[in-house]
């Protein structure tokens, strides 16, 4: 399978199709915060030193999104793409605004990477307004925006500080988090901000895809309405991926969902495979290969259960299980809680964030889809009673992976995990969840007292190298650190 060279790069057919092939696997890292660096020189030597890592591709927001309380008041120093206020939406294409995105993508391509582009992202909390409160220790606190205020946390401090869907929503006099898939004001005004983005780099060869949304849910800080489901969201992808293909012919589009799932949810991009060919037994020695399916309800009850049976077993030979039911004539029986433990399949996999990840991978014009795995901000599995907490996080880590590959395969396109990570005990102060603008876990500074949240340094190596085994093992097409350090 070959596809199209266009003006000296990979046309989106063709990288799709050496994805697919195996051609062209990578490892990635994601630098959200690289155009707005102050100067051009810090660019460049982050750029550099991500490439002498043997690192092949970058993903970070094409957005930087603001609203700004004085009417007459735009921001002289810092970078924002566009302006968001009272029902309009300004551009900035000035130095400070996308020709600073135009400084990446040159740079990257000097440097021999690919770039993925993200338009929006699904998390703005509120700026805080008329705070006093000041931060204690290495506790992180909201930006204020306070008019006339000394701000000391510059824009963009925070990954969820760069405008996104519910800047819009607020902006434009709106209340539910859904109404950025479906108000036709913000959705055209979202549409033209694409447009001036995408145009830009119809015809470099440094853009790897255009990534629709960062993390889209149907509610964010802004809570979702009644009407909200998976389909919402998906014809949403349908929608914008169409409009991003009519201007751009010549690079991936690709979804940037976390990879939550709805296996019983009715969809608008059903699968419909092709009735397999008789094929000829296999040689001696050789398995045959099995078709692959989609996740089913069916399977992820009976892999949990068997799961926990065979944990079970291994505390019983180890002499370390401790019995969780009640005791009937000697004989222990689980209780009506234990037992409804097991029936669902957690809103991982039944819609309750309104995403249906298959689907959305399933729409013509997306490339390829994508996971994240985040078990600091995000319960991936069932807790095993027989098992630690670690074991546990680990193993429900490896689940997820497998589950993303088995469904990308379903689907026949690949599969990227476009962020991991896991917060240590020594950078727990520092942690601030993406739907978040202060540090939960910082050390309290009254007390004598630390905190303990946080796997070591030990046991993150070790989930990163088990994490990384398994998705190359199970055929994903990239694997995408959250950061990675560079240095001067």
């Amino acid at each position: 399978m070959a596809g199209k060279h266009i003006d000296g790069f990979s046309s989106g057919v063709q990288l799709q199709t050496e994805m697919i092939c195996s051609d062209f696997r990578y490892i990635g890292t994601n630098v959200y915060w690289l155009p707005s660096l102050n100067t051009n020189e810090d660019i460049w030597y982050t750029l550099g030193n991500i490439s002498a890592l043997g690192i092949k591709v970058v993903r970070l927001w094409a957005f930087n999104g603001e609203f700004f309380i004085h009417v007459d008041t735009v921001p002289v120093n810092g970078t924002w793409f566009q302006l968001v206020r009272n029902g309009t939406v300004s551009i900035n294409d000035g130095p400070n605004g996308l020709q600073k995105l135009d400084t990446v993508v040159q740079m990257a391509e000097q440097h021999g990477l690919y770039v993925i582009l993200s338009l929006t992202n699904n998390w703005y909390p509120l700026p805080l307004l008329n705070s006093t409160v000041q931060p204690g220790g290495n506790a992180i606190s909201t930006r204020d925006v306070t008019p006339g205020t000394n701000n000391t946390l510059p824009r963009n401090y925070l990954s969820n500080d760069y405008g996104g869907m519910d800047l819009y929503v607020r902006q434009f006099g709106l209340e539910y988090h859904d109404q950025f898939y479906t108000n036709p004001s913000i959705l055209n005004s979202f549409m033209n901000f694409t447009t001036q983005v995408v145009s830009r780099y119809v015809n470099s060869p440094a853009i790897f895809s255009w990534e629709l949304a960062n993390d889209p849910r149907c509610n964010s800080t802004l809570s979702s309405s009644s009407g909200c489901t998976t389909e919402t969201v998906t014809q949403w992808h349908a929608t914008v991926a169409t409009h991003v293909r009519s201007i751009d012919p010549n690079h991936l589009i690709s979804a940037g969902t976390s990879g939550f799932m709805c296996t019983d949810c009715p969809k608008l991009y059903p699968l419909n495979p092709a009735p397999a060919a008789p094929s000829a037994s296999p040689a001696p020695g050789k398995k045959k290969r099995t078709k692959a399916v989609p996740v089913t309800t069916e399977q992820i009850l009976r892999e949990r259960a068997e799961s926990r049976r065979r944990s079970r077993e291994a505390a019983k030979r180890a002499g370390t299980l401790k019995q969780d039911g009640i005791r009937i004539r000697g004989r222990w029986v689980s209780t009506a809680t234990r037992r409804q433990e097991t029936q669902g399949v957690g809103s991982n996999y039944d819609g309750t964030y309104g995403v249906d990840s298959q689907d959305i991978m399933n729409i013509p014009y997306i490339g390829f889809g994508s996971f994240t795995l985040f078990p600091d901000q995000q319960s991936y599995g069932f807790t095993d009673p027989y098992l630690d907490s670690y074991t546990n996080m680990l193993n429900s880590g490896i689940d997820w992976i497998i589950k993303q590959a088995q469904s990308a395969a379903a689907v026949g396109k690949p599969s990227a995990l476009t962020g991991f990570g896991l917060v240590t005990q020594s950078n727990a102060p520092n942690f601030v969840p993406f739907n978040m603008t202060t540090a939960p876990y910082a050390s309290d500074t009254s007390s004598n007292s630390s905190s303990t949240y946080g796997v070591t340094n030990i046991q993150q190596t070790d989930a990163y190298s088990t994490w990384f085994s398994t998705g190359i093992s199970a055929g994903l097409g990239a694997i995408t650190q959250y950061q990675v350090r560079t240095a001067r």
